[in-house]
């Protein structure tokens, strides 16, 4: 078996604390990386927490993997030692449903198998990147530029593919008119795809001091939405908002800015669900939709199109030792844009 160690909740709300391990040995389509870089994605502190009511423990959490690859199976054809990779929200998928077959592994009809807090095909426990290594069939794994900042690659993994896949989807790009709703790690990503896609970027957030931000990200206009005045002069106008928020909000007020056949694109997870009033959808025959990171082949058309452009995240890189005063700031809405753990801080013992 391959010895492991990092930082693991043992149950529901308990602090992360040291944890030893072990993953499986690599076998023939297997790499083994060795983690350089660990985004702390807003799941984690749900999950760790067991919001969702489907925690498993012990919990290693962390899906925004960037490492090294240090050993690799006789049958690995796509990377070789030495290799810097990455890994995102799933490391497997039943790979027979239309879905998988077509890269669309994160829709996968039999339940893709999360990157933590998840069983694998044998019934074992997942174990996530707040660690020093992980054990992933290669095809569950994706080529990074190295020439980028490392650490400002690992929340493409997540944060960067939730927004990337839903603005191609929707084909944000010159001559649109897209919103960002909310700008946190998230919405920052969004808006710095949007930009890049050529689209007329409209970036709403509930702080004023938020705006100066927004407009070195990209934005080529800033509205606080808590403005009722500033929201009507947009009524009607665009062809796709992204809304990137996870706490409760009015979605009514974004679908009414939307023109005939306008998208509203759900990616935030809000504990309680939104409430439509129907006529804000009859009106302009408009849509609200929802979308889930990408698949494989998408998650690297993301990290190529960001290795050609220059993209990374916005982070606040942190010893691992922080974790826990991290997740206090994420439930405060404290960092710019997302948090980052560097795994040589991780300590052994």
């Amino acid at each position: 078996m391959t010895q492991s160690w990092g930082y693991a909740a043992q149950k529901s709300k308990a602090p992360l604390e040291a944890f030893h391990f072990t993953r499986r040995d690599a076998g023939a389509n297997d790499v083994v990386i060795e983690i350089q870089y660990c985004g702390v994605c807003h799941s984690d502190l749900h999950q760790v927490n067991d919001d969702w009511g489907v925690s498993i423990y012990p919990m290693v959490p962390g899906h925004e993997i960037v490492g090294k690859v240090v050993q690799a199976g006789g049958g690995v054809k796509k990377y070789k030692v030495g290799d810097t990779v990455g890994v995102g929200v799933f490391v497997d998928s039943c790979r027979a449903c239309p879905h998988c077959k077509s890269g669309l592994e994160q829709y996968c009809q039999q339940g893709f198998t999360g990157t933590y807090n998840a069983r694998d095909k044998n019934g074992d426990i997942v174990f996530g990147g707040y660690s020093n290594n992980i054990v992933v069939d290669e095809a569950y794994v994706l080529r990074v530029a190295p020439e980028l900042n490392l650490a400002a690659v690992a929340p493409l993994l997540c944060a960067g593919i939730t927004t990337y896949s839903p603005l191609r989807h929707w084909n944000a790009g010159p001559g649109k008119k897209v919103g960002i709703v909310g700008l946190g790690g998230l919405g920052h990503m969004g808006l710095k795809f949007a930009h890049a896609f050529g689209a007329h970027v409209v970036q709403f957030t509930t702080s004023l001091s938020k705006k100066d931000d927004a407009l070195k990200l990209g934005a080529d206009e800033v509205v606080l939405s808590t403005d009722a005045d500033a929201m009507a002069a947009h009524a009607g106008t665009f062809d796709l908002l992204l809304d990137t928020v996870s706490a409760p909000h009015d979605v009514n007020a974004y679908l009414s800015l939307l023109k005939l056949n306008g998208t509203l694109v759900l990616v935030g997870l809000p504990e309680q669900p939104p409430v439509v009033q129907s006529f804000s959808l009859l009106a302009n025959r408009r849509s609200i939709a929802g979308s889930m990171i990408g698949g494989m082949p998408e998650t690297q058309e993301m990290l190529d199109f960001c290795a050609g452009k220059g993209i990374t995240a916005d982070i606040e890189l942190i010893p691992m030792q922080q974790i826990q005063q991290a997740y206090d700031r994420l439930l405060k809405n404290d960092v710019k844009y997302r948090f980052v753990v560097d795994m040589a801080t991780l300590p052994k013992e």
